[in-house]
Parts: structure tokens; C-alpha cells; sequence
């Protein structure tokens, strides 16, 4: 990255990975940044926090990255944190099914032809040729469709992958969710051949890689954040935003200033009236139980048949995923731990084990509703204020509500910003 130095400073409104994404580009490029969170602390939704009750520090939630992601690496090797994370070589991800104990592994080829699903014993338990050649269809999909206008959601396959893959990747009934988003994904990675499919893990947590080291990069810039400092009020004139006020606080901005708004789409909405953007939204309940054991297993595994969706094991720490989990959200905590250590025990072979201590975590709003109503309601970078850009996973990157999504919606609207304020300022 070439570091030039521009007169003007970003504000910029939240420390999410959206927000920290902006501000590390923005930093490299010699801008001076300011990130103001409302929190006492960075990462928003990827944060790890030190659970009293387990006595071991958790990620908020589980995330499912893969090597195709090509700008969460790249934001790891920016911010000097791809060493924090382990990659799986060859791909390998591993699934059962809880109905019946079948257990079977994707692995898909080294090259973009699949030739290896020719043979049964590559697909699918009980998936048939025709069912992958179906659901290439995807590659076409329109803004308009759902998947269920796409690809059959019946079957084995869709039952077996593509439903527990779709609701992951779009917190959104797997076929209620729209399809071009799910094109973007599948022709970067599967599409790809293996070397764009391998999971990528966070041995140390989401906190200690994408988060932290992004905070102690922008601070080494002389980039600054504010924590526990909340956006109350906003001033515009004519096409600009003119002051920001945080509590007592007013910060007035000059003609070279910035903007950006990296804040969940809720929250922009009122703060900037006039923007518009989604407005369902959906919930995902993750659990985490730690157990007195460390399992020898794959620090993955998609579940089929279950209440869970995906595990995840981490040392003796078993955390569990369930995305669109509308059934679950409301319910209390233990019933909630019940159902997912049932998975658990069925997963693993823990029959006889008792459930152990646990933390359950329920994010009500955890992304908006990727149906394609809500995905038309995705605003653009740039706004009617010349000074104003949007980041966030909300925003029309063209990908479904995730880590990926919302690195790089930071680093676009850095872009856009950054060419702004050069214009207005020039190279100093």
C-alpha cells in the first residue's frame, strides 16, 4: 500500500468490521481517521469476550470463512494476522446426518470441472448426477429470484447441502432467500475447485484475529478510536453533513472531512434520514458448552437433521450455530442448550456424557432478511450527501450478510472517500 499524506479527516461511525475495514485502508493511505463506537469495545457482531461462567474467552458467534474470500485474507495479511489463522489443506468439509448416522465429507476437485462426481461414491450419499446438474442453474440466477425459483429444494442434495449451506451463508430460509447473492459465493469459491473452498479457522478467535490486530493497526497509524462515544446527532446543510454530535460533544466538519457510516442498517436509518435500506431482519442463536475434554475431531462439522446446523470445536469448547432461527429465539436458554447438546452428543458419540456448562447467545437481529425484496433495499456506497458513505454488510456489495461482505463493504467505501477527499484536498 502506497501511504500519501491528504489533507481532511474520516470520521468514521462504528468499529465493526466494517468500520475497522474503512479505517485501515483509509490509515494506509495517510488519512487521518477518528472511529467513533458506541461500545466499550471493537468488532460488533465478530467481537470475542471472556465468559465468566465457561472461564475461557468465546466468540460472540461462529462464522464459516473459506479460503475464496479473498478480501477477508487480504485484510488478514494487511492488518499482520494471517498467521492467526489455519487453513485446511486439501478442502475437506464434513457433514452427518443426524436421521440416520450418515456420515460423508465435500471435497470438491483441484480444477473448476467437478469431473469427480462421474462416480457415486464422490456425491452426495444418495444425491444423483442430475441433482448437480440442476443446480448449476444457479450460475443464472436473476435479481428478482429466490433460490426456490433457481434450483429444486427437494431431494437429497438440497436436503444434504445446499440447505444447510444457503441458510448459513444468508441467515434466511434457505429457499426464501435470494439467489444471485448465493451465485456470487458458489463462483468464488466451489465454482473455483478446492484451492478457493478450504475452511479457514481462528484458533486464537475472531477477536484476536480480524479484530484486535486491526485496532493496534490503525492506532500504529496514528489513527485514533473512541470507544463508549455514541453518534446522537447530525448536522447537514444543503448536500453535506456539516457537524456530528456525540452527547456534548460536537465535532464540525471542514470542507475536506468525511463520513462513514458503518453501523447497522437500523441504526443509519435514523441517524441519516433520507438513507433507505433494509428493514426485516432475522435472528441466529449460537450456543457454546465446555466440555472436560479436548475432541479429536474436525474443528467443523455441517449437521443435518438437527437443531443445530454447523459445530464447532475449539480445544474443549463446542460451540453450535442455528441461522434463521426464528423457532429458537424466544425460548428460554436451557431448553435452547438442551436441543443443541442433543446434537452434540449424536455428532460426537457422546451418549453417555452429561451436558456441561454452557453460554447461549441470541442475536435478534443478527443480519437483515436476505429475501430478494429485502436485497433490493440494499443502498448503495455513496449517498446524497457528497460527504457521506455507507459500509456494512446491508449495503449492496453484491454478497450475503457475512465477514466477507462486510470487509468489503470498509474497504469500498474507503475508496470512494478516499478519492473525494483527494480531489477536495489534494496530495500533500
Amino acid at each position: 500500500m502506497v501511504r500519501h499524506v491528504v489533507s481532511g479527516r474520516a470520521h468514521i461511525i462504528g468499529a465493526g468490521l466494517a468500520g475497522l475495514s474503512a479505517a485501515v485502508q483509509l490509515v494506509g493511505h495517510g488519512i487521518s481517521v477518528i472511529v467513533h463506537e458506541a461500545a466499550g469495545y471493537a468488532g460488533g457482531r465478530c467481537r470475542s469476550f471472556f465468559d465468566h461462567k465457561l472461564e475461557c474467552e468465546i466468540d460472540n458467534g461462529n462464522h464459516l470463512v473459506l479460503s475464496g474470500n479473498h478480501a477477508t485474507r487480504d485484510f488478514l495479511r494487511l492488518i499482520g494476522a494471517d498467521n492467526t489463522i489455519d487453513v485446511h489443506s486439501p478442502a475437506d468439509i464434513p457433514f452427518v446426518d443426524l436421521a440416520d448416522g450418515t456420515r460423508w465429507s465435500v471435497r470438491p476437485d483441484k480444477g473448476r470441472i467437478p469431473w469427480s462426481l462421474m462416480s457415486s461414491r464422490n456425491r452426495v450419499p444418495g444425491a444423483s448426477l442430475s441433482d448437480y446438474l440442476q443446480s448449476c442453474r444457479i450460475m443464472w440466477a436473476k435479481d428478482n429470484q429466490s433460490v426456490k425459483d433457481v434450483i429444486s429444494t427437494g431431494g437429497v442434495l438440497w436436503r444434504r447441502f445446499w440447505a444447510p449451506v444457503i441458510v448459513a451463508v444468508t441467515n434466511t430460509d434457505p429457499a426464501a432467500a435470494g439467489a444471485v447473492p448465493m451465485r456470487q459465493v458458489f463462483a468464488e469459491t466451489f465454482a473455483k475447485g478446492e484451492a478457493a473452498c478450504r475452511p479457514v479457522f481462528f484458533p486464537q478467535g475472531l477477536g484476536r484475529s480480524l479484530v484486535l490486530p486491526a485496532v493496534d493497526f490503525v492506532t500504529a497509524m496514528s489513527g485514533e478510536l473512541r470507544f463508549n462515544h455514541r453518534l446522537t446527532g447530525v448536522h447537514k446543510i444543503n448536500d453535506k453533513v456539516a457537524a456530528l454530535e456525540f452527547g456534548k460533544d460536537r465535532i464540525d466538519l471542514s470542507e475536506n472531512d468525511c463520513v462513514i457510516s458503518a453501523v447497522p442498517a437500523a441504526v443509519a436509518q435514523k441517524m441519516f434520514d433520507g438513507i433507505d435500506g433494509p428493514n426485516a431482519f432475522s435472528p441466529i442463536v449460537n450456543g457454546h458448552f465446555r466440555v472436560n475434554q479436548v475432541f479429536n475431531v474436525l474443528p467443523l462439522l455441517g449437521v443435518v437433521g438437527g437443531t443445530a446446523e454447523w459445530l464447532f470445536s475449539r480445544g474443549d469448547v463446542v460451540s453450535v450455530t442455528a441461522s434463521a432461527a426464528t423457532s429458537l429465539v424466544n425460548l428460554p436458554s436451557a431448553t435452547v442448550a438442551v436441543r443443541f447438546w442433543r446434537d452434540i452428543q449424536a455428532a460426537y458419540g457422546l451418549v453417555d456424557v452429561p451436558m456441561p456448562s454452557f453460554r447461549i447467545v441470541k442475536e435478534k437481529r443478527a443480519t437483515f432478511l436476505q429475501t430478494p425484496d429485502q436485497l433490493s433495499r440494499r443502498p448503495d456506497r455513496r449517498t446524497q450527501w457528497h460527504n457521506l458513505y455507507l459500509a456494512g454488510d446491508w449495503t449492496d456489495t453484491g454478497l450475503p450478510a457475512t465477514i466477507e461482505g462486510s470487509i468489503r463493504s470498509g474497504a469500498s467505501a474507503a475508496s470512494a472517500a478516499l478519492v473525494k477527499m483527494n480531489k477536495m484536498g489534494g496530495n500533500t
